[in-house]
């Protein structure tokens, strides 16, 4: 299996590529795009869609882990993410990929078995699970491994 993690947002979304076969975690790939504050959303949000699908050309995944929104403050905010998170559902069901959707609270507990982790400790466990030599930059693409193996520890099959 491979899982494409997504940590969304509007201005940086961040990407990180997982496979998982024989139960082992590797990294493929991973990192961020990125759009201009001041470009208009519908420019923004293309973009976010054609990074989206170069990534599914070139990596080929089979699924699609993504963290869900939660805001409690900021409706501007809520309603410009949720759109882009919109696009990367849409890039999902056109290339037939499964869907993973995690809260941040159950990504934590998967990551470090507490569900109020803070982020050094996500951060830590998810260079740890995938061998890295150090924690991925930035944090929108650690964010977006974590995801990918909170899908790959929830999702079956573990192989592929």
């Amino acid at each position: 299996m491979v899982i494409l993690g997504i940590d969304p947002g509007l201005a940086t979304v961040g990407y990180g590529i997982v496979a998982v076969r024989a139960g082992v975690l590797r990294t493929v790939q991973y990192g961020t795009i990125t759009t201009t504050a001041h470009a208009p959303q519908g420019a923004r949000l293309r973009i976010i869609y054609d990074g989206l699908h170069a990534l599914c050309t070139k990596y080929s995944p089979t699924a699609m882990a993504i963290e869900k929104l939660f805001f409690n403050t900021n409706v501007t905010t809520a309603f410009a993410v949720g759109a882009a998170r919109g696009v990367m559902l849409l890039v999902a069901d056109q290339r037939g990929l499964s869907l993973g959707e995690y809260t941040p609270m159950q990504v934590k507990q998967a990551m470090t078995g507490y569900g109020h982790a803070d982020k050094q400790q996500v951060q830590f466990m998810v260079r740890t699970f995938l061998g890295l030599t150090s924690v991925p930059k930035p944090d929108d693409a650690a964010d977006a491994l974590a995801i990918a193996v909170c899908h790959a520890h929830t999702a079956q099959p573990k192989e592929g």
